[in-house]
């Protein structure tokens, strides 16, 4: 209802002013026009319900890959999880996950997951899932597996249906505080050129995760 006032009032006030030099009958009949106005909003708000009041006045709600804890990610948890499913882009994330870390821990491969989300939310990267796993670079692609010319059937039930449970929680909003934001990724028996100036963030099972080189106005 505030909003409503404050509006009012902003849409009233260049009126008011333009008419204020010296009229005194005008700005009598702009408060009545804006009395009349505030009596018709009271109106209209008195008719509505209690549960779509609460939805206007609500305050917007924090993003939730952003808030709180990761979940424990453990046998515990996994069992708690029901079969998951989804579009497109989910079938992308849960190919990332089985291809590149299906033989580590729960979190190794959840922080996978989080690299692949993290570089969608990054404007140096495709905007889509399957648009970052399947990114080309000088090397051939971000993502070995996507172009390494061989058949992308996950073969391992068991591990196909772990990697889709993980991805279904990340994609619905699980917070991602795994990698402490990392866009990079490899495993610990390579060190390509670039990690000599990347941050380390996490070491999990066989991989190394790393954030990029702050910017500054000099670089």
């Amino acid at each position: 209802m505030a909003g409503g006032v404050l509006l009012l009032l902003a849409l009233a006030i260049p009126l008011r002013a333009e008419i204020a030099g010296g009229a005194a009958g005008g700005v009598a009949a702009l408060d009545a026009t804006l009395s009349a106005l505030l009596v018709q909003e009271r109106s209209a708000l008195s008719g509505l319900p209690e549960t779509r009041l609460s939805e206007l006045t609500r305050d917007p709600p924090m993003r939730k890959s952003r808030a709180g804890a990761a979940p424990d990610y453990d046998q515990d948890w996994l069992a708690q999880q029901p079969e998951a499913s989804g579009d497109a882009q989910f079938e992308c994330l849960v190919q990332a996950i089985y291809h590149e870390a299906r033989g580590e821990s729960l979190p190794g491969q959840a922080a996978v997951a989080e690299v692949v989300l993290n570089r969608v939310d990054d404007p140096d990267f495709p905007a889509s899932i399957c648009q970052v796993v399947q990114q080309s670079n000088a090397r051939g692609c971000q993502f070995s597996y996507s172009c390494d010319g061989r058949s992308d059937r996950m073969r391992d039930a068991e591990a196909a249906a772990r990697a889709r449970k993980i991805a279904r929680a990340l994609i619905d909003g699980a917070p991602r505080k795994l990698t402490d934001g990392a866009t990079y990724f490899h495993t610990r028996n390579v060190r390509p050129s670039w990690s000599r100036s990347f941050t380390i963030t996490r070491q999990i099972g066989v991989h190394l995760f790393y954030r990029p080189p702050l910017r500054t106005a000099a670089n």
